[in-house]
Parts: structure tokens; sequence; C-alpha cells
């Protein structure tokens, strides 16, 4: 596998403590999914604050941030069976990466932490 780009992001919990029961904001920024999922989490800052990490570290990853017609939205981020979190990659993303890579094989890692005061998140995206 053939590293493509990578990105990380650090945010500060506190500034989603404030947001998360702010509707317009949550609907701007995270998906239908998302917000399904956080209705199960005690921790919602947290969830909510690692979520955007993800998001921006993917961008970062992309290199192109919030362009071509894509927006916080289109990024989805879950957890499988074992807690392992991992993106949901639209077809907006997927077009993206074959334009700017030419390629339609890809792997994006996804690693996700917290503490007390900040979430980061580090995304890789590989050539399959």
């Amino acid at each position: 596998m053939k590293i493509l780009g990578i990105g990380v992001d650090i945010v500060e919990n506190n500034r989603f403590k404030r947001n998360i029961y702010n509707k317009k904001f949550i609907n701007k920024i995270y998906s239908e999914t998302e917000i399904n999922l956080s209705k199960k989490i005690k921790n919602k800052t947290n969830f909510f604050a690692k979520r955007f990490a993800a998001k921006e570290a993917l961008l970062k990853s992309l290199g192109t941030g919030l362009s071509n017609g894509l927006s916080f939205r289109d990024i989805s981020i879950k957890n499988n069976k074992k807690g392992q979190p991992f993106l949901i990659v639209n077809n907006k993303i997927k077009n993206i990466i074959k334009k700017k890579f030419k390629i339609t094989k890809f792997k994006i890692f996804l690693s996700l932490s917290d503490e007390k005061k900040h979430s980061i998140a580090y995304v890789v995206l590989n050539k399959y």
C-alpha cells in the first residue's frame, strides 16, 4: 500500500460542550447516522468532538478542504462491533479521491482518542 495522504486534528472538548444542544450546529456538521448514534452515548461532548476532529483530519489527508461541494455532513464516522472507528465514504468523497489521485481502490485508516480536555483524530489515506 502507498500512502496518499495523512491528516491529524486536535480539538478542545469545551468548544463542543456548549454546542451539542444547538440543533442548527449539530445538523450542519454531523450526519444523520452520527446524530442517531449520539442518542445512545453518555458523553456527547467527546463523541461529537472526536467526530469533528476526524472530519477535519480526513479533509487534511485529501488536501482539499471543504471544496468541490463537500460538506462536513458528507463525512460520517461509525464504530464496528469491537469499537474501532471507521469513515463512511460517500460518492462525493470517492469522486474527489478518484479525480485527485487517479485511483478507485483505496483504504482509509482512522484513529480517535480523547481525554478530559482534548480529542484527537488521525487519518491515513492509502492506495490499495
